[in-house]
C-alpha cells in the first residue's frame, strides 16, 4: 500500500476547511437588521395586533415620510416641513384625530436631554412646524398619525427620520432608572411601582404620583390634548418611540393621587418616558427613565 504523501494530507486539510465553511453558512441566520433579529424571539402572532409602530423607519404600512425642510441649524424656532405620502403615492392631508390632533410631531436628541412635542399645521399638502434647538447633536424626529382607514385607531403610525445639527454639543448622560423626578417647574413626579421590573411585550399599567412645588399631592389635573395627560417613551439606545395611553377618563379624579397609563414596550433596555400634564394653568413635562426586561 502506498504511504500518504504530503500533498494527500494537504488536500484532506483543504476539504475539511471547505466543509466546515459550508456548515457555517448553512447555519447562519437570515440576514436582517440588528433590530429585527432582536425582536424575533419575543414577538408572537398573538402579540402582533397590540404592538406599537416605533418610528425606526421612514416608511411603514404604505405611508412614507418625505422631507421638505430638515433642521440644520440651532435656534429657538427652526423650521421643519414634510409630507406624508400615502399608499397611492400622493400626499395625505387628513387623518383621524388622535388626542385632539391630526398630527403629533416629536424630536429627541440621542442623549434624551432634548425633547420636543409640537403639532404641525397643514399648508397645502405639506405639514409645517418649528423646533427649539438650542444645542447641536444627533437627533431623530417622529411624525405620529392615525390613518382614516385604520382598523386599530388606538395604535397610530409613527414614522421617524434622523437629522443632525452641527456645532458643539453639550452631551448629558441619560439618568439611570429612578423612582422620581422633578420638572423644571418644580413638580415632583414619582413612579408608584418604581421597584417593579417592566417586562417586554406585556401590557401593564404604569402609575405616577404628582406633587406640586409645595409638596401637596395633585388629585386632579386639567385637560391636556383631550385627556388627563400625554406620555411618550423613547428607547435610549435604539431611539424607537412608544406611545402610552392614559387610563383615567378625561376629567376623572386621580385615585390616590395617581395618574395612570397603559404601556406595552416591545424592546428590552432602558426607556426615557416624557409625561406631559396640565395643572395650575400651564403644561408641565416630566422625564423619567425606566428599565424593561
Amino acid at each position: 500500500m502506498r504511504k500518504p504523501r504530503f500533498t494527500d494530507w494537504l488536500f484532506l486539510a483543504l476539504a475539511l476547511v471547505i466543509g466546515a465553511a459550508a456548515v457555517s453558512v448553512a447555519l447562519r441566520p437570515t440576514p436582517g437588521s440588528a433590530h429585527s433579529a432582536h425582536r424575533q424571539p419575543v414577538v408572537t402572532a398573538d402579540l402582533l395586533p397590540a404592538a406599537h409602530s416605533d418610528g425606526l423607519s421612514e416608511a411603514e404600512s404604505g405611508y412614507r415620510f418625505e422631507r421638505v425642510t430638515t433642521p440644520t441649524v440651532r435656534g429657538p424656532e427652526v423650521p421643519v416641513a414634510f409630507r406624508i405620502i400615502g399608499p397611492d403615492g400622493r400626499p395625505v392631508t387628513r387623518f383621524l384625530d388622535n388626542q385632539t390632533k391630526q398630527m403629533h410631531f416629536f424630536a429627541v436628541r440621542d442623549d434624551m436631554n432634548v425633547f420636543q412635542h409640537v403639532h404641525p399645521t397643514l399648508d397645502g399638502d405639506t405639514w409645517r412646524t418649528s423646533l427649539a434647538l438650542a444645542d447641536g447633536g444627533a437627533y431623530r424626529m417622529f411624525a405620529e398619525f392615525v390613518p382614516l382607514d385604520t382598523k386599530d385607531p388606538k395604535h397610530p403610525v409613527v414614522l421617524g427620520v434622523p437629522f443632525t445639527v452641527p456645532g458643539d454639543t453639550t452631551f448629558v448622560p441619560v439618568p439611570a432608572p429612578a423612582g422620581d423626578t422633578v420638572t423644571s417647574t418644580g413638580y415632583r413626579v414619582a413612579r408608584v411601582d418604581a421597584e417593579a421590573r417592566i417586562p417586554a411585550m406585556r401590557a401593564q399599567v404604569l402609575r405616577f404620583a404628582i406633587r406640586d412645588p409645595d409638596g401637596a399631592l395633585v388629585t386632579a389635573v386639567d385637560p391636556h390634548l383631550g385627556a388627563n395627560g400625554h406620555m411618550t417613551g423613547f428607547h435610549t439606545m435604539l431611539l424607537s418611540a412608544t406611545h402610552l395611553h392614559p387610563v383615567q377618563p378625561l376629567g376623572a379624579a386621580l385615585a390616590d393621587g395617581e395618574l395612570t397609563f397603559h404601556s406595552l414596550f416591545s424592546e428590552r433596555g432602558e426607556y426615557r418616558l416624557f409625561l406631559e400634564f396640565s395643572h395650575g394653568g400651564r403644561v408641565h413635562t416630566a422625564a423619567i427613565t425606566v428599565a424593561v426586561d
